[in-house]
């Protein structure tokens, strides 16, 4: 059964930076799949933060785009979020999907 696995999450100060993992578990047919990151801050509702296309493409909402990058890792079934320059506002759970599933999240705070 498909699954996808978030990690990476964590604490980091204004201006820093994080690297988040979306791995593939279960489905062996990753390189079909276009993979997406959202991010949910307390209160808001989610938000589209990224996608990585199975041409290794990739677009970005305007709170990504310039701090942000995708990676796409074929070999590994893995879809990494490089993010940097990190602000309080980025705070949040952030989510990866499918066009079938969602990741349970992981927890990305900017604080100082």
């Amino acid at each position: 059964q498909l699954k996808l696995v978030e990690s990476g999450g964590g604490l980091v100060q204004p201006g820093g930076s994080l690297r988040l993992f979306c791995s593939l578990l279960g489905d062996s047919r990753f390189t079909e799949y276009s993979i997406s990151w959202h991010r949910q801050a307390p209160g808001k509702q989610r938000e589209w933060v990224a996608t990585s296309f199975t041409d290794h493409d990739a677009n970005y909402a305007d709170l990504a785009r310039g701090r942000f990058t995708l990676y796409r890792d074929n070999a590994n079934h893995m879809v990494i979020l490089q993010m940097t320059r990190l602000k309080p506002g980025d705070t949040g759970v952030y989510y990866c999907k499918n066009t079938t599933a969602w990741g349970q999240g992981t927890q990305v705070t900017v604080s100082s």
